[in-house]
Order: structure tokens, then sequence, then C-alpha cells
């Protein structure tokens, strides 16, 4: 039995990754506690009167985000107003079971709770989408409709600001999945502990430098409530690869997945390189750099029976919209009969949770 490094009067429950120390579960607490803390107040991530999404989807990471949000906003009297942001993808067995762990979280945290779906906002849910578009790149409609989601949940709350549980590993992962993309552009983005200050509304990361295992062993000290099954159509995702591959670098070196972000953080494109410009959606307003967003290019595909449309180069989306405009606009002429296909209307006015949010497809 080894005693606890810091406090040296009881016996060490777990050795921390980044820095050695074997810790006793209170000062694993403590420093884990402050790590936060330090992070928090070092990044500005907050100011005083600041509401607060927490985007909350009852995994291990979200839940401590929101019990961690919670502790330090009444310690150190951060003056934040709290509200939990759920978003329901509609995957049965999976998403339907979370989302019960966070309306426990709810009452757990006297955090109130908002839970938006995607069959509210874009008609569809992932296991329509799964059946329409299969299992290899669903996790590519996934990730883009749930940014969205949560910055429409959050303008519709009227927050300030939003909080993911993105920790070190999910950093680090990213990173790699960007390098062996060649998508170089977007490195500074992913490893900045604050996105969104290019007209969205601001997301941080406080878990930025926190490794996963932490979170797992504070959640589980603690005894808290959380989700741990994971969705039933990740094993399928890119990700995979790179989180196996961080792991086995993990293993020679615990400090690999900090090395991997400040490496990230570090390079910069070359004096000349041209970026994409931000403008916005000509058809539901948000952010994006072409002129119609991921989002909408991946709903129309849905709802035209062209699934996979938004999946590729944009190049070749560009040319499959408007060889689809030029078909849709034949079959209207006055020789031919208008046939209305009910299954690949888009969602009407009263379909969508925010339409005041300037979502109009």
């Amino acid at each position: 039995m080894k005693s606890c490094t810091k406090c040296s009067k009881n016996i060490a429950c777990l050795k921390r990754p980044k820095t050695g120390d074997a810790l006793c579960r209170e000062c694993f607490f403590d420093a884990f506690e402050q790590e936060i803390h330090w992070t928090i107040t070092t990044f500005n991530l907050f100011s005083r009167g600041d509401y607060v999404a927490i985007a909350a989807s009852g995994g291990k990471d979200s839940t401590v985000l929101a019990h961690l949000m919670k502790v330090l906003n009444d310690r150190y009297d951060y003056g934040l107003k709290l509200v939990l942001l759920s978003i329901d993808e509609g995957i049965t067995g999976y998403r339907d079971d979370s989302l019960e762990t966070v309306k426990r979280n709810e009452l757990q945290y006297g955090i109130p709770l908002k839970i938006l779906s995607y069959n509210d906002l874009y008609g569809w849910t992932m296991d329509k989408i799964v059946a329409a578009v299969g299992k290899k790149s669903n996790c590519t409609f996934c990730g883009v409709f749930r940014r969205q989601a949560l910055d429409r949940g959050a303008m519709q709350l009227g927050v300030d600001k939003i909080v993911t549980g993105h920790n070190a590993d999910d950093i680090a992962e990213t990173v790699i999945m960007n390098v062996l993309r060649g998508d170089i552009a977007r490195l500074q983005r992913c490893t900045s502990i604050v996105t969104g200050s290019e007209g969205l509304i601001p997301r941080s990361k406080p878990f930025k430098y926190t490794y996963e295992k932490e979170i797992v062993m504070y959640a589980h000290f603690k005894k808290l409530d959380y989700f741990s099954t994971e969705c039933i159509y990740s094993p399928n995702a890119y990700r995979g690869h790179a989180r196996a591959y961080i792991k086995n670098l993990e293993l020679q070196d615990p400090l690999s997945i900090l090395n991997i972000i400040y490496s990230g953080e570090c390079m910069s494109l070359r004096e000349g390189t041209k970026l994409p410009s931000k403008g916005t959606c000509s058809r539901c307003g948000y952010i994006s750099s072409q002129e119609v967003c991921k989002a909408c290019v991946m709903l129309e595909g849905l709802n035209k029976g062209v699934p996979r449309l938004g999946v590729g180069k944009t190049s070749k989306v560009i040319k499959k919209m408007e060889q689809l405009k030029l078909s849709e606009d034949s079959d209207r002429s006055p020789t031919k009969p208008v046939v209305s296909h009910s299954t690949t209307e888009v969602p009407s006015r009263k379909s969508s949770v925010l339409r005041e949010t300037t979502l109009e497809w």
C-alpha cells in the first residue's frame, strides 16, 4: 500500500497519468476540481451574470461537467445561471435511456432542463437516417445535425454561452483525424478552448486538459449518476480508429495526449494560405463557408431520396444539387402535371420548434 503523495496520511487510490502523483480520494477530488477551476479562470471562460447552457447527454463527461459547474459556481461565486440542454437524436435503446439519466440530473443538481429532438428540428430521427444511409456515414449526419441543434437550442433559450464535456482525449483524437484527412486548417479551431467567436454562441471546453481516465474515476468515486452505454452506431465511426491509436500511445507515454494537443495548437498555415470565408446559409441563416450549409444539403438529400448527397467532396455535392434542381424544375414544367410527394417534402413551419431562429428549410 502506498501513501498519498500529497497528504501522506491516507492510502493512495489512484495514480494521476499527467503528474504521476499517487493520491487518496480526497486529495484527488481537490486536485481535479482545482484543475477545472484553474482552466475556467485562466482562460476567462465566463463572465459574471452569464446564462450558460451545459450540453448534457447523460454520459460521464457531461454528467461530471454538470456536477462541477454547479459545485464550482457555488463555491467560487461565478455568478452564472445554468441550464441543461439535451439533444434527442432519436436512437432507440440508447438516447431515450440516457435522457432518463439527464432528467434525474435535473433533480439532483437543481438545474432546469431543455430537450430538443432531431425529429422536431429536421423531421428525421437517427434511426430513420441510418435506415436510409446505412451505418458507414451515419456519424457524419449526426455530428452536423447535432452541432446545429445545440446552437438552435441555445438561441431558443437565449443563453450567452455553451459548455461541452469534450476532454483531452477527445481533442487529441480530433487532431489526429484532421491530420490523417489532411485538414490542417481546422487544427487551430479544434484545439481552441473557446469556439464560436465567428458569430455563433461561444462554446467552451473546461475539460480541454482533463484526461478521460480521471473523469471516469471522479464520477466513480463521487458515485455520480451517469449513463455508460456506448452509442449503438458509433462502432462504425472513423473516430474509433484515432481513439485506438491514442490509447496505444498513452500506454507508452501518458503525456502523449497533451503533447498531441500542444502540437495541434502550435501548427499554423503558411503565409498567403487562404481559408474559407465564413458567411451564412442562404436557406437557414446558419453560419457556413458555402452558400448552402452542410445540414441543409444533407437534409435535402434525405428528403429527396438521395441520402448520401451531403457526403463527399463539395464540388460533387454542388453538381448533384444542380442536377436535382434541374430535374425538379423539369418536373414542374407546364407540360407535366405537378405531383406531390409527401415523403420528400421538407418540414413545414409548424413542425420546427425553432422557426424563430431562422430555421427555414
